[in-house]
């Protein structure tokens, strides 16, 4: 083996927190991005703000905790407060950042006569109109926590919320919290026309509650001036369960569920105007010590209900439609299994109907030729179709087991009472391996066909969710060949029996081979390239963070491979070191379309490997998750891939460099044709089905 470039004296790697963040600044690029439809655009803050939540609720949340725990072996406090030195000065940076285009924003907006107004500021006749909205509708919402002193009023409140402190100065003061009640009224109220239908009128709730403040209080104290200011708290998102054997898995997770609501605090932002005696006392009521917890901000709190803005102008402000396409593998076949049996059959979503993934199952849920249908559940939405097929087909006789993860962070409530509602149905539910999160999207059916049981599978990237697959892009895999389909049958005997031993030869599975066979195919890469082959790596991945993979890519870079990734999120690898990473390039693309797909193309000396999997580059998903990757075999299905991850290397719209520094400069277009890939690939698949019609 030849003799490796030296290597830097401390190996790089960038801090997955401060990646993170890096990523969701390319979220607030697209808030800024004027090319944007306008109402796209303040979407996209709610985005931002919704992402910023999570990081605090999780990311900053753990490092806190290790701070916590400085006192213990392999811990690195020095390290830690550093780090969260860093996440608080990038987080008030973006604070400044995102009010910037905030206001931007409200500009632009006017220019579509669309106004988001201060009730002051309103006419006599819409203000009346907010009296009598706030009376009839808000008022009877309003329920005002007084607050005394010498108590602590943190664990009354609910992280989900936005809060009004409130302070009323007479001849005593007195303070109170004010929850805003947008769980159950709407957060953005449209005026009725006065005198134009052109010129369009929105009020926040917020401020309807702020302009009537006084209202909500004169009845019950003197006060000669009142005042309100937004808060919001979030908690640590962590929880612990109890070690009792007798207790089951779902009340374990009910009551962890309560504890965090009553978890440690990690971050309280307040309105920037608040009076310094005010912030004072609300720190003091609230028991926020910590200084690193107190962030200022701009007049409001959760943004992320800007995700849902209403778009009360025409259609131009908002991105035009992309109606989902047909399979035509499936559209010919009235029947899903001869459509599958007659060749493996790909959907790339949102560009394809995710209605084909509910109509394998919905179909399965009444052929009679159908005895089992398995499926694993991480995220489904509200009015689940699937779910109400597979309760149709326990009805109909069929053995059903439904694998349910109750520790899908942020879904846990949901899962909990659809496996309480499918165990009542009839349904055989799992609730997976106390150390691993099950994450895998597996559903296998079994079929009765000339006497024999023949099985059939979907294999995909993303949950079976049909609200996020419009929003998401995943790939998902449909297929009945004998060996991968038996396998996937072996994951769910697995989580079922994990002590038992089970080899896979197709499927990467985590924790049982994936991250060994990644090694091994990396290695296989670096061989050619000494062979003086051709010597390729392409990633497609949410997260890029693990180090030893990490650290497997720069041992391959430095041979001579070159490695090409699109990573969503955290990437934790530094591209483009002199001697040492150079030959690896990192994009990222943001669009209107969330980048989820995990995709590995090895170039196998002119014979691609291709996978498409569940599982991000993360210790987590390699280690502690069930995870599963599947070969695609089908040489079309794997030029398909290739093509996409193509048109995605040649965007020069929506791409950007993941540098060293990752700044998020965006790939220069130079004489190059302007690509934007999400467009590209949805008329490439549009393409690509409209061929096969005509055969």
């Amino acid at each position: 083996m030849q003799a490796l470039p030296s290597q830097p004296k401390t190996v790089s790697y960038f801090a997955k927190e401060l990646s993170w963040l890096s990523f969701n600044e390319r979220v607030l690029q697209e808030a800024k991005d004027d090319s944007n439809p306008i109402i796209e655009r303040i979407r996209f803050l709610g985005i931002f703000s919704n992402n910023l939540d999570e990081f605090f609720q999780v990311r900053v949340a753990d490092v806190k905790r290790r701070i916590l725990l400085n006192n213990l072996p392999n811990t690195n406090f020095d390290e830690d407060e550093a780090l969260l030195s860093q996440i608080n000065q990038k987080v008030l940076q973006l604070g400044k950042k995102f009010n910037y285009i905030y206001q931007q924003i409200l500009t632009d907006l006017t220019k579509y006569n669309i106004h988001i107004s201060q009730p002051q500021t309103l006419s006599e006749f819409h203000q009346s109109w907010l009296k009598h909205y706030f009376e009839d509708q808000v008022l009877p919402n309003m329920a005002p926590m007084l607050l005394s002193e010498n108590k602590d009023y943190s664990d009354n409140m609910n992280d989900t919320m936005t809060y009004f402190f409130v302070h009323m100065n007479g001849e005593k003061q007195h303070y109170a919290l004010l929850e805003i009640p947008t769980d159950r009224l709407a957060r953005f109220v449209q005026l009725p026309p006065e005198r134009s239908r052109r010129q369009k009128h929105i009020v926040m709730l917020d401020d309807i509650v702020q302009f009537f403040l006084a209202d909500v209080f004169k009845s019950f104290f003197n006060f000669d001036n009142i005042e309100g200011y937004s808060i919001k708290l979030t908690r640590d998102a962590q929880y612990n369960l109890d070690d009792e054997i007798e207790e089951g898995l779902l009340d374990k997770m009910s009551k962890g569920l309560k504890q965090r609501l009553y978890a440690e605090p990690v971050r309280l932002v307040y309105d920037e105007s608040m009076p310094e005696e005010m912030l004072k006392v609300m720190k003091k009521r609230l028991g926020v010590t910590d200084q690193d917890a107190l962030i200022p901000g701009g007049r409001y709190r959760n943004f992320r209900d800007f995700i849902a803005f209403p778009n009360v102008g025409r259609r131009h402000l908002e991105n035009k439609p992309l109606p989902p396409l047909q399979s035509q593998a499936f559209k010919k076949d009235a029947c899903v299994f001869n459509a599958i049996s007659e060749q493996d059959i790909l959907l790339y979503y949102p560009y394809h109907t995710f209605n084909h993934m509910l109509e394998y199952v919905r179909q399965a849920a009444f052929d009679p030729n159908v005895t089992q249908i398995k499926v694993n559940i991480y995220r489904v939405a509200r009015h689940s179709r699937l779910i109400a097929s597979l309760i149709s087909a326990a009805k109909n006789g069929k053995h059903v087991t439904v694998m349910v993860e109750l520790k899908a962070r942020f879904d846990e409530q949901n899962n909990i009472e659809w496996a309480k509602r499918l165990s009542e149905s009839g349904i055989k539910v799992m609730v997976g391996i106390p150390a691993l999160k099950v994450h895998s999207k597996l559903c296998v059916i079994h079929r009765k066909e000339k006497g024999k049981i023949v099985k059939y599978a979907h294999i995909g990237t993303g949950n079976f969710h049909e609200k996020t697959a419009k929003i998401y892009t995943d790939f998902s895999l449909f297929t009945r060949h004998c060996d991968i389909c038996e396998e996937c049958d072996n994951v769910f005997r697995f989580i079922e029996s994990s002590y038992r031993p089970f080899h896979f030869e197709h499927l990467l599975i985590s924790p049982v081979n994936a991250r060994d066979r990644i090694l091994d195919l990396i290695d296989q890469e670096v061989k050619h390239a000494e062979q003086g082959k051709n010597a390729k790596i392409t990633i497609k991945i949410n997260n890029l963070v693990d180090k030893q993979l990490v650290d497997k890519l720069y041992f391959a870079a430095r041979y001579g491979v070159k490695v090409r990734i699109i990573v969503r999120g955290m990437c934790a690898l530094v591209a483009g070191l002199p001697r040492f990473s150079e030959n690896i390039k990192v994009i990222s693309i943001v669009d209107r379309f969330l980048e989820h797909p995990r995709v590995m193309v090895f170039e196998n000396n002119g014979e691609p490997l291709v996978y498409i999997s569940s599982a991000d580059w993360m210790t987590r998903n390699l280690d502690h998750r069930v995870e599963v990757g599947v070969p695609i075999y089908n040489e079309e299905l794997k030029q398909l891939i290739i093509d996409i991850l193509e048109l995605q290397f040649r965007d020069r719209t929506k791409a950007r460099i993941i540098d060293a520094e990752q700044k998020n400069s965006y790939v220069r277009r130079g004489n190059r044709k302007k690509i934007r890939s999400q467009i590209a690939i949805y008329d490439h698949l549009k393409k690509w089905e409209n061929s096969k019609s005509s055969l």
